[in-house]
Formats: C-alpha cells, structure tokens, sequence
C-alpha cells in the first residue's frame, strides 16, 4: 500500500483558527515556559562547543590552527535534514516520537561535556576532539527534536511569541555554559568546570520527564522510505504553487538575513579597525548587542502575535536594512563611543527582530506530519550563510580593499533580494495558514 500526504478531513482546522486571547494570558502560559527551557537546553550545547572549548584549549596553551580546526567538526549542525527522518519515524521508547529523542540527546550530552574535563588538552587534543564531535551531534539530534516539539505544542497565533521565547532562553543560556564556567576557572580545577557545564543539561532533562507528548496530527510515516521521502515530496510538490513556489521559500530563508548575517561575521575586528579598545568593545558592544537582540526578540514575538507573522516580515526586514546602514554610517565615524552604542543598539534590534520572525515563518511552512525533517531542513539552510559569510568578509574588506564603509553599504544591498521576495512569499494582507 503507498503511503499519502493528504491529511485527514478536519487535521489541522483547530490549529488555523485559534480563538483570539488577550496578550497577558498568552505570555503567561505553560507553553511559553516550556519553550523557555527547551530553548535554554538547545543553547546550552551550542554555547559550550562554540566558546567554552575553544576558551579552555587557548588557556592550556593549544595553538590557534588546533582551535581553529574543530569549527569543521560543527557540520553535523548543518546535517540535521539527513537524521531527522529517523525522528518522524521511530519511538524507541514510551515517552513517544518528540520526547525518547529529547530524553536520550539529553543524558548522553550530559556525559559527554562532563566527561570532557578528564582529557588534556596539551596532550590528548585527538580525544578531546572526538568528543567535540559526539557532543556536536548530540546537541543537533536534541535540536531536531526540540524544534519538532515546539512547532507541535504551539497554536498557529503563538509561533511568533514561542520562538520568541525560545530564542532568547538559547542566547541567555551562554551565560550559565561560558560566562559562569569561565568565572568559575579561575578558582576550580578545569574538571570541576566540564560537570558545571553539563548540569545546565538538567533544566531540559526534569523538563523532558515533566511534560506530555504532543498530540500526533493527521498519519505519521510508516516507513522508513516515506520518513525520507515523504516531507519533501509533500514540501516541493504536493501545496499551492508547487516546486516554483517552493524554491522561493528556500530562497527567502536563506536571503532573508543574509544582509546583516554579512555585516555580523567580522564585527569584532571592525570595532579594533575603528580604535575601540577591550573594555569598549567587551561592555559596550557585547552587552549593548545582547541586550538589543534579546529586546529585539521578545518584541518581535509581542508584534508577531497582534499583527500576525506576514506583516512582521515585511517590518522587521526593513529594520534590519536600515539597521546596517548605520554600520556603515559608525564606519565613517571611526573612533567614537556614542556611535558605537547607537548603531550597535539598532543594528542587533533589527537582528533580534528579524530572526524571530523568521524562525516562526519556517515553524508555520513545516507540515505537522513532518516537523522534524522539515524544520532540520528549514534551519540547516538558515545556518548556512553562518558558515559562507567568514571568509566572504575578510576576502571583500582586505582582499578587494572595500574598506568598512563600502562593504556595509554592500551587505545593505545583499538584504533587498530577500524583501523583494516577500510579495510572494508573505503577502501584506493574505490570510495567514499553516500547512
């Protein structure tokens, strides 16, 4: 027998038409607080691989061609669509499809960050290296299931608010996996760190234990071979406007935020270029630029729910044009403090603003059938200009002799191709559905 796409008469019709609730009860309900821990655990992996290790390893003495190297061991970050059939697909246990996933990705990253501390790194760095790489493809496998998990307990009318929330838990989660155990380095024994590091897993694990599976929507794949095939087929063929319309939800996520994704990836030494020094540069832009995204966040979520996720695009995508213009405005300013602080304010609201709405743009295109597998596929393409844009950046400004200035004034027309795509791909005052 073939499997088929086709949901079920009525699946679904309760989720797009979700009764309208004042905006005080729907922030102060269950299922934002459990997007806030599960964000906080999906964070805290990412945190520890992308800045707690290389930290550790430069204070024993490694060299930067070693540290360096293990960012190539992050792909399995990018590699989620290959797995996440596997997780729409298979229970191995009775806490269902979303929660055995979470549950197992939980204990094993627990064991292996505190495990991690029991190498040295002057003379183990191969071991502390494989290790790098099982504990990268925990957090990723916990990744796909996490995100499958919140699309699936979300009503259409909170995706907005729950990614929200979810997103600003996976950036504050840094500062109990890196700020903390760096804190705490100076006094304990590099061990003692690591089993600091992996109880921030707990949070996520009495969580996991804590909750009820989501509802299954519609006839789950029933097959291996439909897991894999399935999501894809019904994303690039079987909705309205088919593969053309498909392709050009690709290509929105991906040039979306490529503009400020650009103008972000070397904003660290564009500061040194201007003659900030370390105290400007550590109080001023790394807590003016967390602070501003995490507000740019949750006000995109507060938005998101009066106006709906369309209208959101179209807004927060013009703020983050405008936000890198006054990148390239602080660049013709050089070396002052109050510029600093006003652009870095704007430019990371605009990058708060415009992730959240478009992590609940590719919550809302994930069929609910397939939630794993397409959503993994979803942000994989969203983390691939992450990867691109590094040595885009230091190629333009050095290699072509850009200079700050011009190449801002660049990253600011990389944005206009994604915005040009919003008539079709979320139209101003199209009702809003889910698939």
């Amino acid at each position: 027998m073939t499997e088929s796409t086709a949901e079920p008469k009525g699946v679904g019709t309760d989720r797009d038409e979700e009764p309208k609730v004042p905006l005080f009860k729907a922030v102060w309900n269950p299922r934002m607080l459990i997007c806030v821990f599960i964000g906080f655990s999906s964070g805290a992996p990412f945190w520890y691989v992308y800045s707690l290790i290389p930290y550790w390893l430069r204070t024993n003495d490694v060299s930067l061609i070693s540290i360096g190297s293990l960012a190539i061991l992050q792909l399995p970050f990018s590699w989620k669509f290959l797995v996440a059939p596997l997780l729409d697909r298979y229970a191995v246990s009775s806490f269902g499809r979303r929660r055995t996933w979470m549950l197992a990705s939980q204990i094993i990253l627990m064991l292996l960050i505190a495990g991690m501390g029991f190498f040295n790194p002057k003379q183990e760095i191969w071991g502390i290296a494989y290790l790098y790489f099982f504990v990268v493809c925990g957090a990723a496998l916990q990744d796909i299931a996490i995100d499958a998990y919140r699309r699936e307990i979300l009503p259409d009318n909170e995706l907005g608010l729950g990614s929200a929330f979810h997103i600003n838990a996976y950036r504050y989660s840094s500062l109990a996996v890196f700020s903390l155990p760096v804190i705490l380095s100076a006094y304990i024994d590099w061990r003692l760190v690591h089993i600091v590091a992996a109880l921030c897993m707990l949070p996520g694990l009495f969580l996991t234990l804590s909750v009820t599976e989501p509802a299954i929507h519609g006839s789950p794949p029933k097959t291996l071979r439909g897991a894999v095939i399935l999501p894809f087929k019904e994303f690039l063929f079987e909705r309205r406007g088919g593969l053309p319309r498909a392709l050009s939800v690709l290509a929105f996520m991906l040039l979306y935020k490529f503009g400020d994704t650009l103008a972000t990836a070397l904003i660290t030494p564009f500061y040194v270029d201007m003659g900030f020094g370390a105290w400007e540069i550590a109080l001023v832009s790394k807590g003016v630029s967390l602070t501003s995204a995490g507000v740019g966040i949750f006000a995109g979520g507060l938005i998101m729910f009066r106006v709906g996720i369309n209208k959101s695009l179209w807004m927060f995508g013009a703020v983050q044009f405008l936000s890198i213009l006054g990148l390239a405005f602080l660049a013709t300013q050089g070396h002052n403090i109050w510029v600093l602080v006003g652009a870095v304010t704007f430019e990371y609201l605009g990058v708060g603003l415009g992730t959240s709405a478009l992590v609940a743009f590719m919550a809302r295109e994930s069929n609910i059938r397939f939630t794993a597998t397409q959503l993994a596929l979803f942000t994989s393409l969203m983390a691939l200009p992450r990867s691109l844009t590094g040595v885009i950046t230091g190629f333009m400004v050095q290699g072509l002799d850009l200079g700050w200035s011009l190449f801002f004034l660049f990253c600011a027309v990389t944005a206009i191709p994604g915005l040009l795509l919003l008539p079709k791909i979320a139209p101003w005052n199209e009702k809003e559905e889910s698939v």
